[in-house]
């Protein structure tokens, strides 16, 4: 992805940053859910949002992903992505305060990745808020930076190529 014309002021943002933190839904995915007849779930995500993690990794930015939905899925991709994953969280921004602080990072070094309401309490504090394209208007209007790319279809190797191509 091409970053012609980064904002002087959202690549400040990206160059402090120590914590990149991911909703799940609507980021990874499509926002979409596939219910089977034994009541099993499925979702859609892109197979490059693998590699721009381990674009993070190199530059040492810490990630994770903190999301509402209690299920199995969410957890299983982070596993085969090797990131950390927290699920089944009700307050959000509190989460996010309790593991930044477990880093000795200020919210202020932190991104947040977000698409929906609930996900406000997290992009009101973080110093680089980021939305995916199709999030909420709510969402985008926090954002500093918002992806040329749908939630589900490369928003999140989208986020890392940023970060790689401002820091690497």
């Amino acid at each position: 992805m091409v970053f012609d014309g980064i904002d002087d002021a959202v690549a400040e943002l990206v160059r402090a940053v120590k914590l990149v933190a991911f909703d799940f839904d609507g980021v990874f995915t499509d926002n979409s859910v596939y219910v089977f007849e034994d009541g099993s779930e499925a979702v859609r995500c892109s197979r490059s949002d693998g590699i721009g993690l381990r674009k993070l990794d190199r530059l040492g930015v810490e990630t994770i992903i903190i999301s509402t939905e209690v299920n199995r899925v969410v957890a299983e991709r982070a596993e085969k992505l090797k990131i950390r994953c927290v699920h089944g969280v009700e307050d959000k921004r509190a989460k996010l305060q309790s593991i930044a602080d477990e880093h000795g990072f200020d919210l202020v070094d932190v991104a947040f990745v977000g698409n929906d309401v609930n996900d406000l309490g997290c992009l009101e504090v973080v110093g680089l808020p980021i939305a995916v394209q199709d999030a909420y208007p709510e969402v985008l209007r926090l954002a500093k930076y918002t992806t040329k790319t749908l939630g589900g279809y490369g928003a999140v190797r989208e986020v890392c190529d940023l970060f790689e191509k401002v820091r690497g």
